[in-house]
C-alpha cells in the first residue's frame, strides 16, 4: 500500500488536467489515519499537509497495534519503530507542518487503542498539533462526514500556501 499511495498513484494521475503532484496532501482514518500520519512523516518533500479522523497514532504501545506488528514484521520491536507515527516523529527533521487530528469523544477505541497525547507529546517542538476532540462523536463515518470540510480547508490553506 505505502508503493501504491506514494509512488503508484502520483504516476498514475500526474498526466490528468489540473492535477499538480508537487502539491499533495494526505488524510485517512483509523489504521488509514496512521497511515497518513506515517506516510507524512516519512515523504514531508512530498505531502504538504497531513490530517487524520481517529488514527491510531503509537501502535507499538496498544493491543490493536501490537498483535498487527508482530504478525506483520515478527517479534522485533526496534523494526516495529519505522513504522509508528509517534516513533518517527520523534525522529522527524521536516518542516513545521500543522496537523489535523480529530477523533470522537465517544469513540470506543480512544481510551485504549488510538493514543493522541503519546504523538501530541513526542511532536512538540517539532509539527503543530491541532488535536479535536469532537463531543459525541465516534468512531464512524458519521464524523468523517460532519467535519471532512474542515479538513478540506486545513489542506487547501497549506496547499494554496505554495
Amino acid at each position: 500500500m505505502y508503493d501504491y499511495v506514494v509512488k503508484e498513484l502520483p504516476q498514475a494521475i500526474q498526466s490528468l488536467p489540473g492535477i499538480d503532484v508537487n502539491k499533495a496532501s494526505i488524510c485517512g482514518h483509523s489504521m488509514g489515519g496512521h497511515g497518513a500520519l506515517t506516510i507524512f512523516l516519512k515523504n514531508s518533500d512530498i505531502y504538504k499537509s497531513v490530517s487524520a479522523f481517529a488514527p491510531i497514532c503509537n501502535p507499538m504501545n496498544v493491543q490493536w497495534g501490537q498483535k498487527a506488528f508482530s504478525g506483520y514484521l515478527g517479534d522485533d520491536k526496534s523494526t516495529w519503530k519505522e513504522y509508528d507515527a509517534t516513533e518517527l516523529v520523534k525522529q522527524y527533521k521536516g518542516p513545521n507542518v500543522p496537523i489535523l487530528i480529530d477523533i470522537g469523544s465517544a469513540d470506543n477505541f480512544k481510551d485504549k487503542q488510538l493514543e493522541p497525547e503519546a504523538f501530541q507529546k513526542a511532536a512538540v517542538g517539532k509539527l503543530s498539533i491541532n488535536y479535536r476532540l469532537q463531543d459525541g462523536y465516534d468512531h464512524s463515518y458519521f464524523t468523517i462526514s460532519t467535519f471532512i470540510d474542515d479538513h478540506m480547508e486545513h489542506h487547501a490553506r497549506a496547499l494554496c500556501k505554495m
